[in-house]
């Protein structure tokens, strides 16, 4: 079963959900654009012209093919469920009503169908992808690996998007303007002062593999550092709790010379450490 299809049938058995607080109601019905509104928890947030343009141009040729789905809120108006970019599409049209279909979801339901939609399409950016996958994990309280299989991806694709929600905003705003491709973005993960490798990459216009060589010495030094051998955390261990402070044993590469570090928290347990070592 293809990607489409997967996703097409999750959209579908949401939007034909029923329970105390959903209706069941697909009529096709035409309602006046201007009584539509966006919903502000709509995980897209990039719609760009040109492909907005091109949609325009489908649907004035060959009509709107799919509905909207909305839901109808207070003051005789309709907010989307899904089918936003369509919505925008048919603004560019003229178009003064636009097909819909009415379902009266409560907020989360309506958060997931937009969730799914927007992860039905190809063109997401990685930011956007992420987000939504994050929503759906937030909203079905599900693992990186259930969602997976629920979308049709693997669990390294799913736990790889959702860390680029590591980075900051800004190296964000960078992917999702193509400034930064997913792998530049990924190869930033973790590395101190990323905001302006991130400037510098798109200034010298850097290959994704230059700049996982630029930081590949300092993820390498990291993962040294992170790792302790255990025998020491066990001595680290036995001394912290014969002397009562926190220890920290270090070794050089070669093993021949190392440090001893003595945490105090106050000064009355300086001076009791110093008076133990004088005797």
């Amino acid at each position: 079963m293809n990607k489409e299809n997967k996703l097409g049938m999750g959209l579908g058995a949401l939007l034909s959900t029923t329970s105390n607080k959903i209706e069941k109601n697909n009529s096709v019905q035409k309602i006046n654009i201007s009584q539509i509104i966006p919903n502000p928890s709509q995980p897209r947030k990039n719609f760009k012209d040109e492909e907005l343009k091109e949609l325009s141009s489908s649907i004035k040729n060959q009509g709107l093919i799919q509905p909207i789905i909305v839901k109808p809120t207070a003051d005789n108006q309709f907010q989307i469920i899904a089918g936003e970019r369509r919505w925008r599409a048919c603004q560019l049209n003229g178009m003064h009503e636009v097909d819909c279909v009415i379902k009266d979801f409560d907020e989360t339901s309506i958060l997931e169908a937009a969730l799914i939609e927007n992860i039905q399409r190809e063109d997401l950016n990685v930011i956007e992808e992420a987000n939504a996958y994050k929503g759906l994990i937030d909203i079905k309280g599900i693992s990186n690996e259930n969602l997976a299989k629920l979308i049709g991806k693997s669990s390294s694709h799913v736990s790889n998007i959702l860390r680029l929600l590591e980075l900051d905003k800004q190296i964000q705003e960078m992917v999702i303007q193509g400034g930064l491709s997913m792998g530049h973005a990924r190869a930033l993960i973790g590395v101190p002062d990323a905001i302006k490798k991130a400037n510098e990459i798109i200034e010298k216009k850097l290959s994704v593999r230059q700049v996982e060589k630029i930081t590949s010495e300092f993820k390498k030094n990291k993962t040294k550092k992170a790792y302790k051998d255990p025998n020491i955390v066990d001595l680290e261990k036995e001394l912290s709790d014969k002397i009562g402070l926190k220890t920290s044993i270090q070794f050089s590469e070669n093993g021949s010379s190392g440090s001893l570090t003595l945490y105090y928290s106050d000064l009355n347990q300086l001076d009791d450490l110093m008076k133990r070592l004088k005797k």
